[in-house]
């Protein structure tokens, strides 16, 4: 046990931590020349495609120091906000972490609010200043940033360069030196935290689990304290760049568990694994629950795939356990389900995913947050969808969740960052000048206004400079309608949303001009219409494809060409009343789109 050592890699997005995780590898020799490639722990095609990770992955190095031989467990974990739960779960399973700091960019916000994660766990910080072979590094200027923010002493922080593998020897050496072995008794019951879980479509739900008290044998009867369910462990091992199985698992080790599951609400993220025969007297504590921020309906595009969208949905659920959802149906799209993420990049990916490896064509309606609607009978009812906003004339009023966003930016748009959010509605709460010309603004805004496009603008009018992060602080009264969106005098309840009654003239009006963009051409008439109750608040028209059906009147009395326009107009207006209109993907996400 003293020589093993569990430790995490946080940073912001974009720092270097994937690049340092390969470093370490390769020094290591975890993976062989030929096994090594660009980020290879990100096995996911998106990850590399992004260059992000969006799963946190587990990997077993032996690292030798001084004659003796160490056994380093190391969680790579995501940088981009919308996967902040992934950087719990890993740092739980840990005792210490590298904070990786970019020497051109500085501490941004995520590497803050990773930072107080990891403080609340009690881990050990060895900050490490990556890309300090930058022309326009600013190294001892990022150093006292790390100073102020760590209140660590300025000889333990480690200069590196991942890219060329500059400081990875003492970053070893320190992992080695100034992470604490795991504690723990090996003679005490099974205490074992599931950290996270896989699917494989021949093995079933692989966990992955970090001992805190007792061993783990192959043939164990196990059971799962939350789920309550006993299971034998089949196979039990560490994780390297590919599962090696072992007989023994012992306190402080990180691994897996297979176990022939098959049903994914039997694994549950947080979880305790222990012997039936000696079990332990209570969970490991620590864990909490996911706490959605989005919500978004996810139809098939052919109802016969719903319960084919189910299955999918619950085997991604396994391997991104911040996922939540629940059937619902739309009088629109059929039956389909009611999701929750962690933000837009998020729900963008699950999107993503459910294409790609489980082939599931799908609409995702427009994305909003839950609202509390407190009626004239003294309820309260939590609404995750506009469509299930009850009447007006029952409802007393509405609240809205918001949250406090901590923006780090460059002092220069600090002006322009004000003016975005309070258009959002927002609220300055502080505003602190870390250094001369870096600054941290503190804001409150309602949550429903970042949903859509406000990163992207906060990076537009920054220059890619400000860093942005957030927590909900709670639900507050706001002066809320629900905007209807008609085709043809028919409501399509997919579309509609809820929105402050100051922005809802104006976000009519735009969002049918979008719409008229995306909805192509008809047999007939389409009218678009914006409307709050019965009262219509903009409209646009997509024109009707005209056939020219006097093209075969050549010479001879006017009356004729007349005879046969009126014959058509009879016919469209029949067409009209019993057309129904196509809608596409790109309609239902034109919200995202507004501006552009």
């Amino acid at each position: 046990m003293k020589n093993i050592r569990n430790f995490c890699i946080i940073a912001h997005i974009n720092h270097g931590k994937s690049t340092l995780a390969d470093r370490l590898l390769e020094t290591t020799k975890t993976i062989t020349e030929r096994e090594y490639q660009e980020q290879v722990l990100d096995d996911m095609e998106l990850e590399r495609e992004r260059g992000i990770t969006i799963k946190s992955h587990a990997i077993q190095m032996k690292y030798t120091l001084e004659g003796e031989e160490y056994t380093l467990n190391l969680i790579d974990t995501p940088g981009h906000v919308d996967f902040s739960y992934e950087v719990s779960r890993a740092i739980a399973a840990c005792e210490g972490a590298l904070l990786v700091v970019d020497a051109t960019q500085g501490i941004q916000a995520q590497t803050i609010s990773n930072l107080y994660m990891a403080v609340d766990y009690d881990l050990h910080i060895i900050p490490v200043l990556n890309k300090i072979d930058m022309e326009n590094a600013m190294i001892e200027e990022v150093k006292d940033q790390i100073i102020e923010t760590l209140g660590c002493n300025r000889e333990e922080i480690i200069e590196a360069s991942a890219k060329f593998g500059y400081g990875i020897d003492e970053i070893l050496a320190d992992i080695v030196h100034r992470i604490p072995p795991p504690k723990g008794d090996p003679e005490a019951p099974l205490q074992a935290l599931i950290f996270d879980s896989v699917f494989n479509s021949y093995r079933g739900i692989i966990a992955y689990f970090r001992i805190f008290n007792g061993a783990l044998r192959k043939g164990d009867k196990v059971k799962f304290v939350n789920a309550g369910q006993q299971y034998e462990a089949d196979e039990v091992g560490i994780l390297r760049l590919r599962p090696e199985p072992r007989e023994v698992l012992m306190t402080g080790d990180v691994g897996y568990i297979i176990s022939g599951i098959k049903t994914s609400k039997e694994v549950q993220v947080g979880d305790t694994i222990t012997h039936v025969a000696r079990p332990c007297s209570q969970a490991v504590d620590g864990f909490e629950m996911v706490k959605p921020m989005v919500f978004a309906g996810i139809y098939p595009v052919d109802a016969d795939d719903y319960e084919e969208l189910r299955d999918s949905l619950e085997k991604l659920r396994l391997n991104d356990a911040s996922l939540s959802f629940e059937p619902e149906s739309s009088a629109a799209l059929g039956f389909g389900f009611r999701c929750g993420f962690l933000g837009l990049l998020h729900m963008e990916i699950v999107q993503e995913r459910l294409d790609r490896e489980f082939d599931m064509d799908v609409i995702t309606t427009v994305p909003n947050v839950s609202y509390k609607v407190f009626t004239t009978k003294g309820d309260v009812i939590e609404v995750h969808n506009p469509s299930g906003l009850p009447e007006s004339t029952i409802i007393d009023h509405i609240e809205e969740p918001y949250i406090t966003a901590n923006i780090l930016s460059r002092s220069e748009y600090v002006g322009a960052i004000m003016r975005l959010c309070i258009g959002k509605r927002g609220t300055l709460k502080n505003q602190v000048y870390l250094t001369t010309d870096r600054t941290e603004l503190t804001v409150e805004l309602p949550l429903g206004e970042i949903v859509f496009d406000f990163y992207d603008k906060l990076k537009s009018i920054s220059k890619g400079y400000a860093s942005f992060d957030y927590y909900q602080s709670g639900f507050y009264k706001a002066e809320l309608i629900k905007l209807d969106i008609l085709l043809n005098s028919e409501p399509v309840d997919a579309l509609s949303t809820l929105l402050h009654r100051d922005h809802a003239y104006d976000f009519g009006r735009k969002f049918c001009l979008k719409l008229k963009e995306y909805i192509p051409r008809q047999q007939f008439d389409v009218a678009i219409q914006a409307a709050i109750g019965a009262k219509i608040i903009a409209r646009e028209t997509v024109k009707a494809v005209r056939k020219d059906v006097t093209a075969k009147c050549y010479g001879g009395d006017i009356t004729r060409k007349r005879k046969l326009l009126e014959k058509q107009k009879k016919g469209k207006k029949r067409m009209r009343q019993i057309g129904n209109v196509e809608v596409p993907q790109k309609a239902f996400l034109a919200v995202l789109k507004l501006d552009s």
